[in-house]
C-alpha cells in the first residue's frame, strides 16, 4: 500500500479564487482532501510539500503529432515513448497519439508502434488514437500532404480499425467528400468521436454531418471554410450545435485572442478543448524539419511551410494554458478546458478533476505556469 501527503497546495475553486488544501493519495487514487494546512497524521506515508504553489489536474492533450525531435508518423517505439516523455514535462499526463494523412503503410506501422507502447508509457499514458485523415478536402489541406489525401474508403477504415484493436478514439474526416456520409455511420456505430477539419463544407453540409453523428470541430477555424455572412459554413453549424465540441490551438498564431474569447463565450469551458497540434519542434524550437512529407521550418516558434502555410504548432500545454489566460478567460475556466473537458469528451471517468475517488494525475505549477513535476496515479514522472 503506496501513502502520499501532498502538504500545502492551491486549487483553483470556481469562482477563480484558490484554496490551500492538503490532499491524501492512496494507490494512485486521491482519497481525501482537507482545506487549509491540516495537521499531519504519525504513520508511514511520503510527504510532499508543495510550497504554496498551484496544482491542477493533469491536462489531456487530444492533438499531438511528435515532440523533442520525435515524429510519432515514423513507425518507431522510441518516437512513442519521447512524445510521451515530453507530454509528461509539460504537464500533460493523457494524450491520444494524432496520425497525418500517409500512405495507408505508414498509418498501419505508427497503430503498430503505439499499440506495443500502450501501458508501457515511461511519461504521459496513451489515452488512444486520433486519426487525422486521409478523408480530408484537398481545398482545406493546410499542412495534410495531398498525395495522401483520398475520398473515403469503408474497406480501407475497417482494415484501419482492425489493426488498431479498439485504441481509435477519434477521425478527422471531411464530411462533403464522396462518401463521407456513410463514412460518418460507420464511425458512428463504433462509437468514436467524429470531428470534422479539413473541410470545405457549407453550412448545410455541416449541419447534415452533425445531425448524423459528428459532435467535435478540430482545430477549430484553421483548415476550414470561413465564416462569411451570405456563407456561414462549417464553424456557425458548429456553434449552433449544442452538442458539439471544439478543439483550439492556443499559441498567439493559429488563433486571435477575440477569436479565442467568442469561442469561450459561445461555447464554455465545458465544450471547447485545449490542444497542442504539436509537431516534432515542440520542445526544440526554431531550425528545418520533414513532418508529413513536407519541409517545414520554425521561425520564432512559428512552424510553415515552405509556401508559408502554418504547419502545426510548437506550443505545449502549460503554454496554451498561460496563453489561454493572458486572452482573459478565468484560469478556473481555462483549467477546465486543458483538463476534465477533454477528459470527459474521451471518457475517462476517473481524470481530470481534483476530487476525491478521481485519479492522482496532478500537475505542480510555479507563477509563470511552468511545470515543477508532473505526477501520473500518485506518482511521479
Amino acid at each position: 500500500m503506496s501513502i502520499k501527503i501532498l502538504h500545502h497546495v492551491n486549487v483553483i475553486q470556481e469562482d477563480n479564487s484558490t484554496l490551500s488544501v492538503t490532499l491524501w493519495i492512496r494507490d494512485g487514487i486521491i482519497e481525501k482532501i482537507e482545506s487549509g494546512l491540516a495537521t499531519l497524521p504519525e504513520g508511514d506515508y511520503e510527504y510532499m510539500d508543495g510550497q504554496g504553489r498551484l496544482l491542477i489536474p493533469g491536462m489531456i492533450d487530444v492533438h499531438i503529432h511528435g515532440a523533442n525531435g520525435f515524429d510519432m508518423m515514423d513507425g518507431s517505439e522510441t518516437s512513442i515513448q519521447e512524445v510521451s516523455r515530453a507530454c509528461a514535462a509539460t504537464g500533460c499526463t493523457s494524450f491520444l497519439a494524432t496520425s497525418v494523412s500517409s500512405t495507408i503503410e505508414d498509418l498501419i506501422a505508427m497503430i503498430r508502434s503505439v499499440k506495443r507502447v500502450a501501458g508501457h508509457e515511461v511519461g504521459a499514458k496513451i489515452a488512444g488514437l486520433h486519426l487525422e485523415g486521409p478523408y480530408l478536402n484537398p481545398k482545406r489541406k493546410g499542412m495534410q500532404n495531398e498525395r495522401f489525401l483520398r475520398h473515403p474508403d469503408l474497406a480501407e477504415m475497417k482494415e484501419i480499425f482492425n489493426e488498431a484493436d479498439g485504441l481509435i478514439k477519434m477521425v478527422t474526416i471531411a464530411p462533403e467528400l464522396p462518401g463521407g456520409m456513410e463514412l460518418i455511420s460507420f464511425l458512428k456505430e463504433t462509437g468514436v468521436i467524429i470531428a470534422v477539419a479539413h473541410s470545405d463544407a457549407t453550412y448545410e453540409e455541416a449541419k447534415q454531418a452533425f445531425e448524423a453523428g459528428a459532435s467535435h470541430v478540430t482545430h477549430c477555424f484553421n483548415g476550414m471554410r470561413p465564416i462569411h455572412h451570405r456563407d456561414p459554413g462549417l464553424v456557425v453549424a458548429a456553434f449552433e450545435e449544442e452538442h458539439v465540441s471544439l478543439q483550439a490551438i492556443v499559441d498567439g498564431i493559429h488563433l486571435h485572442p477575440a477569436i479565442v474569447r467568442m469561442m469561450h463565450r459561445l461555447k464554455g469551458p465545458d465544450d471547447m478543448v485545449l490542444i497542442t497540434d504539436a509537431l516534432q519542434a515542440m520542445g526544440l524550437g526554431d531550425g528545418k524539419y520533414m513532418f508529413g512529407g513536407h519541409h517545414v521550418t520554425v521561425s520564432e516558434g512559428v512552424a510553415r511551410l515552405e509556401d508559408g502555410t502554418l504547419a502545426s504548432s510548437t506550443v505545449t500545454m502549460n503554454e496554451a494554458l498561460r496563453l489561454t489566460v493572458d486572452t482573459g478567460i478565468s484560469l478556473t475556466d481555462a483549467v477546465k478546458m486543458a483538463s476534465s473537458s477533454p477528459a470527459r469528451l474521451l471518457g475517462l471517468a476517473n481524470k481530470g478533476k481534483i476530487s476525491v475517488g478521481f485519479d492522482a494525475d496532478l500537475v505542480l505549477l510555479d507563477e509563470q505556469f511552468q511545470v515543477q513535476w508532473t505526477m501520473i496515479k500518485g506518482s511521479i514522472v
